[in-house]
């Protein structure tokens, strides 16, 4: 019995043919099916491999996106800090102009207002020099009249 037991495990486990076992597979076919089983599993890490590089770039574009979009928040209010210094800057050259252009007005009422108190001066003096002349004349008149009214007989 124990010949038949190892025989029918043989022939279950197809090393020996037995009657009514199925032909064994020829060793082609047997390197076919691993063949294509290879490829198969090689076509799976290809798109497994090809998926997560997919990913990769997607996860890098993002990165790559909010990186540029900080970065640009800055630049644009750095661009709109300039325009604003800019402008400002325009203003204050135009006050500055007009500041100029005041402050030369007022120089030249300053030095029209010191020519003409310079005038006045003049005139004050000239006009105690007259005084002091007509004085002299007056004093020199009432020196002659008291001198003529002295020497006619009364």
């Amino acid at each position: 019995p124990r010949a038949q037991g190892s025989r029918a495990a043989r022939s279950s486990s197809g090393s020996r043919r037995g009657p009514g076992a199925p032909c064994p597979q020829p060793a082609a076919t047997m390197l076919s099916r691993l063949l294509k089983e290879h490829q198969a599993k090689q076509n799976e890490r290809k798109e497994l491999q090809e998926k997560r590089r997919r990913e990769a770039i997607t996860a890098a574009t993002c990165l790559t996106e909010a990186l540029v979009d900080h970065l640009n928040v800055g630049v644009a209010q750095a661009y709109m800090n300039q325009r604003k210094l800019d402008h400002e800057v325009k203003t204050l050259q135009v006050q500055a102009a007009q500041f100029a252009k005041q402050t030369g007005q007022w120089i030249g009422m300053v030095e029209n207002f010191n020519q003409a108190l310079k005038e006045i001066g003049d005139v004050e003096n000239w006009a105690r020099s007259i005084e002091l002349d007509m004085r002299t004349i007056a004093t020199a008149l009432e020196y002659v009249y008291k001198g003529q009214l002295q020497s006619a007989p009364s």
